[in-house]
């Protein structure tokens, strides 16, 4: 088991400034869930991929922004799952 934390990384694959407070709550939640680890997963484009795969299922406005953030945390985890999978394959 493990708890996936997106990093925001900036599309030319530098860390943003916000990933410093990612980072910063990633280690108080470490503490808290110990002996639990904490993973970093790349969250680049999941907020894009997120409102346009809204976008294709005709959820929009104010209905789309209420939901946005948490389609882009379902992103963000099958990546990583799918990135995961691909290492134990291999």
């Amino acid at each position: 088991m493990e708890v996936v934390v997106g990093l925001p990384i900036t599309l030319g694959g530098q860390e943003s400034h916000a990933a410093r407070d990612v980072r910063a709550y990633a280690s108080r939640l470490g503490d808290r869930v110990a002996p639990v680890p904490i993973v970093f997963s790349d969250e680049r484009m999941s907020t894009a991929v997120a409102t346009r795969r809204l976008s294709d299922r005709g959820v929009r406005g104010k209905r789309r922004r209420a939901v946005v953030d948490q389609a882009a945390a379902v992103e963000i985890l099958q990546s990583w799952l799918d990135a995961h999978r691909r290492r134990t394959d291999a």
